[in-house]
């Protein structure tokens, strides 16, 4: 006979295990998205935006990662999320960085949503857990919303979108410019 090996106790409440896999699901959904809109790039000719994005899908699937790993180190069940509906076609290269911005703006509330929930039950180990990804929100949001800002200080007629995809390759040094460091 096997003997299961079973962790008797855990510090997640069910609640927050399930809020927390929502997280999953969501940073699981960014990942996807991004790597679509890559690949749109890289088929319309932005080969720095295609870059851009196709590095923030895999550090999106990191978050993802990092959320699975806390909730099973925490006595909790990671679930896989299902992704479908992604959009795969885009109308312009702004279309996809506003899509982006909006995704964030939406992720920074889902954490914020979750953040709150864990101080409001003082599941203080998760609400300290949470506070690398408020602050990686508040660097996704500036580098969203400086890819949207692009498009209406440089414009995109003549050679502005070709400067624009070139800009974008350079918007994490500009994030890491704008933020405090950590410490400060």
């Amino acid at each position: 006979m096997v003997k299961q090996l079973v962790t008797p106790k855990r510090s997640l409440t069910e609640e927050t295990e399930e809020r927390l896999n929502g997280q999953i699901m969501m940073e699981g959904l960014s990942s996807a998205r991004y790597l679509s809109m890559a690949s749109w790039c890289d088929t319309m000719g932005y080969v720095k935006s295609a870059d851009f994005l196709y590095r923030h899908s895999e550090e999106e699937r990191q978050h993802m990662l990092k959320l699975f790993n806390y909730v099973n180190n925490a006595g909790g069940h990671a679930l896989q999320p299902e992704i479908s509906g992604i959009k795969h076609k885009f109308n312009s290269l702004r279309e996809v960085f506003e899509e982006v911005l909006g995704h964030e703006l939406e992720v920074t509330e889902s954490i914020n949503d979750l953040v709150e929930h864990c101080f409001k039950i003082k599941d203080f180990a998760s609400f300290n857990f949470l506070q690398w990804f408020i602050t990686e929100q508040r660097e996704e949001e500036t580098i969203a919303r400086r890819a949207v800002e692009l498009f209406d200080i440089i414009g995109e007629e003549g050679v502005g979108l070709w400067t624009i995809d070139q800009e974008i390759a350079k918007l994490e040094d500009f994030a890491v410019e704008q933020l405090p460091n950590e410490g400060e």
